[in-house]
């Protein structure tokens, strides 16, 4: 029955009252319009600060990382170093040993020779007790 007395009106009434409906529904659609922008505006400038925060994260991470390769390179530039002259020590406390026993077989004195134990085999552990060795000189002049 409205619908009937709508058009029984007057036909200006009737028009007018569609076209405000018309003008409200474009203020609302634009006005709804120009939120979805702004929504959308404000997820990109999140995600970019997003974007920024994270390449600063990555970069510290980077620098971080740079800095522990370069530690890690002259830690293990010295330990090759000391690795070396741990073979050389070896090397020279062989020979020395090796006196020892000549000194020993040619004197006739008893000597009290460590054993050698590998060091590069086990690193952690001390080669030889931390006991001073007794050495005098009379020891070898007879």
């Amino acid at each position: 029955m409205s619908s009937v007395q709508r058009q029984s009106s007057s036909g200006s009434d009737g028009s007018a009252t569609v076209d405000e409906k018309k003008r409200k529904r474009m203020l609302s659609n634009r006005e709804s319009a120009r939120r979805s922008r702004m929504k959308k505006q404000k997820q990109i400038d999140d995600l970019t600060t997003e974007i920024t925060r994270l390449e600063m994260s990555n970069n510290q991470v980077r620098q971080t990382v740079d800095a522990r390769e370069r530690s890690y390179n002259e830690i293990e530039s010295a330990n090759n170093v000391l690795r070396a002259q741990a073979m050389e020590l070896t090397d020279r406390l062989q020979s020395l040993n090796s006196v020892l026993h000549i000194f020993e077989e040619v004197s006739g004195f008893s000597v009290d020779i460590p054993e050698m134990h590998d060091p590069l085999l086990k690193p952690w552990q001390r080669p030889y007790p931390s006991q001073s060795i007794p050495a005098s000189s009379s020891m070898f002049f007879i």
